[in-house]
């Protein structure tokens, strides 16, 4: 096979990322990154009252630049031969659009607005709503909630949209239709004015939005009209067909192929969860847990469907067929804070640095900059070495996971962290190594749901930043688990992901599981659980599990 490029795009929390491969044989020719300047200055959220919207000019500006960058690397000769574009994101982050599709907040009146934005995934400003939702669906025979674990979270779909209606009537007005940001980039990459004909993505459909080849397509518009009159009608603005991301969803627009410098004969590829795409760009296999983790995480499991027909795993982030790997079915999982857990203790420690050093009568302005810069970028690194010394004991500090609320199992996010067992001689190391391990507590209780439904959790695939760069998070994971945890090699396998998708959408492979044996770039660690370590852990584990049950309860 002559070599043949495509181009994977991965829409993070805090930033875009391109990558340019070679279609044959998965080699990273060039890659890319743009941090969302306008999120970067914390715009338009509120963390007390749990809003995080992101501008669509922080989407556009770092699609643009991180793929030019790409193909400015690679040079004119490879970039003639970029043959497709496939895009993952975040979700659920969906979008109010007019009827060409085009964000509210693209538009003057609009521009400013925080609910004309995209309502990030980790935006809770839809609890209540959530919380409806779930009350609601028990008044019908059918249960629409049956293929998303049971429960409906804050994180999704219909939630943040009767949120957003409920609080601005403008916005409520102005919108024709709602739109995740994984099914958004493809409809503007290929020139979409149509929000009619925008082709929606089966990972966001089924797994955040209701939709279910089962109902077909979404639950019937008295399931909405009679839960609040906002949404009357609303189905018919939305959609009834999926695709699969193998599928394209057209060519590149002569309006982006000339900003790109690409040709209109690039295909573009429906979009998809980054976890999900970050699944097959790991080489996920059948009933391995492939864990996305970064600022939270996202677990992944693949099945074959004769082997899981007729079951329910409840608590989960839903089962939809073919959302991961088409003609299989794709189940998710996840936490809702994992490195944010990190990342919350370390702003707590840096807080004295950034408050008091710049105030500094012995250092001048640029050297408290610069020391701030220092001390905080080696919090994490400095923790993990210093709790990694503390010794096993079942009496230890504990902590639970829950500062964003629980994803799974049970969806419930108004639960908080906790953390138990202080005394005066409890540190920083301590208190990290607690954290750390209510993470992995975390996930435990995922593979344990799993396993008690019947699915059974075979190997673990670790994929994603806290994977790649700390090693004493993984080798705990591996005790606490009691199961190896194989790190995947590529350091953007989300990015890679997409860069299958689009090699299957163009055709130069005819499935993505070709794509992921002629591209994958395997493993380079693995992480054995310490046997002396495992039964200590499944105390502390019973004693996690108990701490839970108290704080829910109360």
């Amino acid at each position: 096979m002559n070599d043949q490029y495509v181009i994977g795009v991965d829409y993070g929390t805090d930033s875009v990322r391109s990558i340019l491969v070679n279609a044959v044989n998965g080699n990273e020719i060039a890659a890319a990154v743009f941090y969302y300047p306008r999120w970067k200055e914390g715009l338009y959220c509120n963390a007390s009252l749990n809003q995080f919207r992101q501008h669509p000019l922080d989407y556009v500006e770092g699609l643009e630049y991180t793929i030019k960058s790409c193909l400015q690397q690679a040079g004119p000769t490879i970039a003639s031969n970029v043959k497709a574009i496939s895009v993952d994101t975040t979700g659920s982050t969906p979008v109010a659009v007019d009827a060409t599709g085009t964000p509210l907040a693209l538009l003057p009146a609009f521009e400013k607005n925080p609910n004309a934005m995209f309502v990030l995934w980790k935006d809770h400003t839809g609890t209540s709503e959530a919380a409806e939702i779930n009350e609601h669906a028990k008044k019908f025979a059918t249960n629409y909630l049956q293929f998303v674990g049971g429960i409906y979270s804050s994180e999704w779909f219909w939630a943040k949209l009767l949120h957003i209606l409920r609080v601005d009537s403008e916005v409520s007005n102005a919108t024709h239709s709602w739109v995740e940001h994984c099914d958004w980039i493809p409809f503007l990459l290929s020139g979409g004015t149509d929000a009619k004909q925008l082709k929606r993505g089966v990972c966001s459909a089924g797994h955040k939005a209701l939709w279910s080849a089962d109902f077909n397509g979404l639950p019937p518009d008295e399931f909405f009209t009679s839960l609040d009159p906002l949404l009357k009608g609303f189905t018919n603005k939305l959609f009834t067909e999926t695709y699969t991301s193998a599928e394209s969803v057209g060519h590149l627009s002569s309006e982006w192929a000339t900003k790109l410098g690409l040709s209109t004969d690039v295909v573009i590829g429906v979009g998809a969860f980054d976890a999900h795409m970050g699944a097959v760009g790991g080489q996920i296999e059948a009933y391995h847990l492939s864990k996305v983790m970064g600022t939270s995480t996202c677990d992944m499991l693949v099945a074959p469907m004769n082997e899981v027909e007729g079951k329910l795993i409840k608590g989960i982030c839903g089962q939809v067929p073919g959302s991961v790997i088409p003609g299989m079915m794709g189940m998710e999982a996840g936490q809702s804070a994992f490195g944010d857990a990190y990342a919350w203790f370390k702003n707590i420690l840096a807080w004295p640095l950034q408050k008091l050093l710049p105030k500094s009568a012995i250092i001048d302005s640029e050297t408290a900059t610069r020391l701030i810069e220092e001390a905080t970028n080696n919090i994490i690194a400095e923790l993990s070495k210093q709790a990694d010394l503390i010794p096993l004991s079942a009496s230890n500090e504990l902590a639970l996971d829950w500062l964003n609320g629980r994803r799974t199992p049970d969806a419930n996010q108004l639960l908080k962290g906790a953390i138990s067992g202080l005394n005066l001689g409890t540190d920083a190391p301590r208190i990290f190594r607690a954290i750390a391990e209510a993470t992995c507590f975390g996930a435990k209780a995922i593979v344990d749901r799993f396993n008690e439904e019947g699915v059974p959790v075979k190997g673990l695939i670790g994929i994603g930043g806290v994977a790649k760069k700390s090693p004493f998070i993984m080798q705990m994971m591996a005790d606490v688990m009691n199961m190896p945890i194989r790190i995947h090699k590529s350091e953007q396998t989300c990015a890679l992901g997409a860069a299958m998708f689009a090699a299957t959408a163009a055709g130069i492979y005819d499935k993505v599981e070709d794509a992921m044996i002629a591209m994958g770039q395997g493993f380079d660690a693995e992480y054995f659980p310490d046997q002396s370590k495992v039964d200590i852990y499944k105390k502390r584990y019973a004693r996690y599990q108990k701490l839970g049950k108290f704080i829910e309860g109360n």
